[in-house]
């Protein structure tokens, strides 16, 4: 039995793809945390940030592993590749998970939210610097606000939060239209479409691994 050539190449693509993701998020968080100077939003999130440094290089070597596994066809680079794609797809949904359920209970209980994060509010009394970083993270995903949304500014709303893209969930604001999800709830649906696309890799994956394997099986 002959390897597809087509599942074979389209395996690369994603996994290359995948690769390119990883020196993304690395080179990402790097400069996150190398450039943090004071800046409380970065300070709070440094878990997160160091969180994020491994799953870049773990998708770095898990990339290289898959990329070697597809072209070379090599069952042991694949099958090892399946492996930790399985793992990062497990973690992801318990984040997706965990990070929904955290929300609703943010939601139905605001006065529960750690004193730490309360001391980030209102946004408006941040330095020069969080609201900047803050104002262009908003443009880029979207979003407007940390945790509650739009009220988290205070009483004046920035420009960036203007709902620009009708397309996104938007609330009335200032007189003027403004985005209504908080910016730490971008990262939730991120995980679970990450996860969706694992699927899919992990399927491709597997269908060349069995196809290499019978092709191996019957020339010997």
């Amino acid at each position: 039995m002959a390897v597809n050539k087509r599942i074979k190449y389209l395996l690369f693509l994603f996994i290359l793809l995948f690769w390119i993701s990883g020196c993304v998020i690395l080179g990402f968080s790097i400069n996150l945390k190398v450039s943090k100077n004071g800046n409380k939003i970065m300070y709070e999130a440094g878990p997160f940030v160091d969180l994020q440094i491994a799953v870049g290089v773990i998708i770095m070597v898990l990339g290289f592993l898959g990329c070697c596994g597809a072209i070379k066809e090599n069952r042991c680079m694949l099958i090892l590749f399946f492996i930790g794609l399985l793992h990062i797809f497990i973690l992801l949904l318990i984040v997706g998970i965990l990070g929904a359920v955290g929300e609703k209970e943010v939601r139905r209980k605001p006065w529960e939210l750690s004193e730490r994060r309360r001391k980030l509010l209102p946004l408006r009394d941040q330095n020069l610097e969080v609201q900047t970083y803050l104002q262009k993270l908003q443009v880029e995903a979207k979003c407007c606000g940390l945790i509650n949304g739009p009220s988290d500014w205070g009483y004046t709303v920035p420009c960036s939060c203007d709902c620009v893209d009708t397309t996104q969930v938007c609330q009335s604001a200032d007189g003027r239209k403004v985005y209504s999800t908080p910016c730490s709830f971008m990262g939730k649906p991120a995980a679970f479409s990450s996860a969706v696309l694992m699927l899919f890799g992990m399927a491709f994956t597997m269908t060349l691994y069995c196809q290499i394997r019978k092709r191996d099986a019957n020339t010997t």
